[in-house]
């Protein structure tokens, strides 16, 4: 089993203190967990793509170049590029030179992405946005695969025998499709034989499940190899200390920080106490003997290979949220590597044929 820390960059006030970092502070941080995240042992790092409160991840490439920069080893995840609001070419563009910085470490997660304020923000509406993720990302792997592309799509301008530079260092790269609750993005991922990403951050399991079976039967449908099939799965929470009695009295501040910040915001909490998400959640928090368990609870029902962490400390503090990273790596992550067997495909740089020069 693979392992990535993923941060959307909110930028909210610490649910415990209620102090809100300066936003400089706050992107220092995050490059700061993605190099610890690698000293460590973790194998990706993730950003996410939000163009809305409270998020301030609106350029997830250059944060990851930034980062790119200063580690050597870890795979670089976006968590996720919201194709549905860009310009495939211009999102090629950025990643394909991101890709060469990182030496070809770079995975994507792609998705719808969501949320109002972003949709308004790039005049994409909800009866179309499903049709606008699916036609960037067929012209944006064509793009990444033909040095020259005639598309005539339907929400950008129609491209002739189009040149978009930089060509590429992966060939191709590896993209996932992350999926909340639709099957939309389930097919399209089934219909590519990509690897699919399932949230598991909100509900309890069963939505979750659901898709994930939906998807090795579209797989199927596609005429894939059903080993070939891979699923990663993300965790609603972490924080495990060497009893179960110490994690539960560490969370409980945060988790109570996290529901008072959701009722300010007019949502409903799924799970109103921390004992309900602890139990019912994807959440991991608990002994490392717990953490274990529930892992195995869930590849039961997903059946995969990847699985990410919180890499922010959301009201842990920083001391006690990386001691708790670093007990996943010397006591939890081994055990799981031992029992969940990695993804079917190597996780290295995909490289093809050397190309002939570029002039």
């Amino acid at each position: 089993m693979k392992f990535l820390a993923i941060t959307l960059i909110v930028h909210a006030p610490d649910p415990v203190t209620g102090v809100l970092k300066p936003t400089h502070d706050r992107f220092r941080e995050v490059i700061d967990n993605a190099v610890f995240a690698e000293e460590i042992g973790f194998d990706g790092f993730g950003v996410g793509e939000r163009h809305e409160r409270p998020f301030i991840s609106s350029s997830p490439p250059v944060v990851l170049s930034h980062i790119a920069a200063l580690t050597s080893r870890i795979r670089l995840f976006t968590a996720v590029t919201t194709l549905s609001l860009l310009d495939p070419v211009r999102a090629y563009e950025d990643y394909a030179t991101l890709d060469h910085l990182s030496d070809g470490r770079l995975d994507l997660i792609i998705g719808k992405g969501n949320g109002t304020a972003q949709r308004e923000l790039f005049q994409v509406t909800p009866e179309d946005q499903w049709e606008r993720n699916a036609e960037s990302y067929e012209l944006f792997r064509r793009i990444w695969r033909q040095d020259k592309v005639t598309a005539e799509p339907r929400f950008r301008p129609e491209l002739t025998a189009a040149e978009v530079w930089p060509r590429p260092y992966q060939q191709p790269v590896r993209v996932w499709h992350g999926s909340a609750t639709s099957r939309e993005s389930v097919d399209l991922a089934a219909r590519y034989g990509d690897p699919l990403f399932s949230a598991n951050v909100t509900n309890p399991i069963e939505p979750y499940a659901e898709l994930v079976r939906y998807y090795r039967e579209r797989w199927a449908h596609y005429g894939h190899d059903s080993a070939q099939a891979v699923v990663g799965a993300g965790t609603a929470g972490y924080y495990a200390a060497r009893t179960s009695q110490e994690a539960i009295a560490a969370y409980r501040p945060v988790f109570e920080g996290q529901l008072a910040f959701q009722k300010r915001l007019g949502l409903e909490p799924v799970f109103t106490t921390l004992e309900d998400f602890v139990e019912r959640s994807s959440a991991l928090i608990g002994s490392p003997q717990q953490v274990i368990d529930k892992v195995h609870r869930y590849h039961e029902q997903f059946g995969h290979s990847v699985l990410h962490l919180q890499a922010d400390a959301s009201g842990l503090g920083d001391a006690r949220h990386r001691a708790s990273l670093e007990l996943f790596q010397s006591d939890i992550a081994p055990v799981l590597r031992r029992d969940i067997p990695d993804p079917p495909f190597p996780w290295a740089p995909v490289l093809a044929a050397p190309r002939p020069a570029d002039f």
